[in-house]
């Protein structure tokens, strides 16, 4: 009967480096890529990415045809982020920082490494689903690294773009997170950029939230001045653009000199349905919360109190 052999280890830093000297070098590559929107080359190894990712297999096939082989043009995806999935591939490790995961400020859409670790190509709205899919499935342990990092660096500037990134890619503990933050620190992340620049959906979660810690006047105003942005964006009347969130404005918390302010300020400035008004009235008319129950007089965390409040009979728990 044969002895079972005797498996051994060799040092894991010297392994690791080695393999990394291999990133983006031309000795023995035998595939090229042209990467980002300045067409950078990163020079990589065919077995090497065929073994560690499915998509990699796929894309570069079997075995590389005669001659010259042709560069492997990945135009959306950023270089940097690029060379940090190659990094993590070649050494099982990566140097994460919020440049390289996409949370370089309010301007940055998507998650530069979070949505290269699948990685990217070139694609149109109607496979962004599939692409989301492959997202998830074939490199997970590696987007998993990034949302950790990112759920680790979340502060008032940066947080409403995570939560762009986690509603676009349907990641439900980074929107956990982010909307937690959110609530905790409602009035600064108001005040940002990245709040303006957040789509319906996104907002639309934080707009039906009753932890927000911000006076309902505050989010009115936050909800104008965003869609007076999405309207000068997307060229559309602002009352447009505000349509699939204004309804969560909960404006039977407001006092009536306020609710006049408002309903003044709507005839110049269209945004809110007159019929969302008239139902903020009847409540303050009908003096009962249980003419409106439910969300409408329902309140946050951060509501300032008025005298007519105590007429909801729905304080906040």
């Amino acid at each position: 009967m044969e002895t079972p052999g005797l498996i051994v280890h060799g040092e894991a830093a010297p392994f690791s480096t080695a393999l990394r000297s291999l990133v983006n070098n031309p000795l023995y590559s035998d595939v090229r890529f042209v990467v980002g929107q300045e067409r950078q080359e990163v020079f990589a190894h065919r077995c090497l990415l065929a073994c560690r990712c499915n998509f990699f297999q796929r894309l570069l096939g079997s075995e590389p045809g005669p001659g010259v082989p042709t560069p492997v043009v990945l135009s959306t995806v950023p270089a940097e982020a690029f060379l940090a999935v190659l990094e993590f591939l070649y050494t099982n490790s990566a140097k994460l920082h919020r440049h390289s995961v996409g949370l370089c400020g309010a301007s940055s859409r998507f998650p530069h490494l979070l949505w290269a670790s699948v990685p990217i190509l070139p694609h149109t709205p109607a496979s962004l689903e599939s692409n989301v899919h492959r997202y998830r499935q074939k490199y997970g342990y590696l987007s998993q690294l990034c949302l950790q990092f990112v759920m680790k660096m979340l502060d008032v500037e940066l947080v409403c773009e995570a939560l762009q990134i986690a509603v676009s890619f349907g990641l439900g503990p980074l929107q956990e997170r982010c909307v937690a933050f959110i609530e905790a620190h409602s009035q600064e992340t108001l005040r940002t950029r990245g709040f303006l620049e957040l789509s319906a959906p996104a907002l639309l979660l934080l707009l039906r939230s009753d932890k927000l810690c911000v006076d309902e006047a505050e989010l009115v105003l936050a909800a104008r001045s965003w869609a007076r942005v999405g309207a000068a964006v997307l060229e559309r009347p602002a009352a447009e653009v505000a349509a699939p969130v204004v309804r969560e404005l909960r404006l039977a918390l407001l006092a009536p000199a306020e609710l006049s302010a408002l309903e003044e300020q709507n005839r110049r400035e269209p945004l809110i349905p007159v019929e969302q008004i008239v139902e903020a009235w009847k409540c303050h008319a009908l003096r009962r919360g249980d003419a409106a129950r439910g969300a409408p007089c329902r309140r946050r965390k951060g509501t300032l109190p008025r005298e007519h409040h105590r007429f909801l009979d729905l304080p906040f728990k």
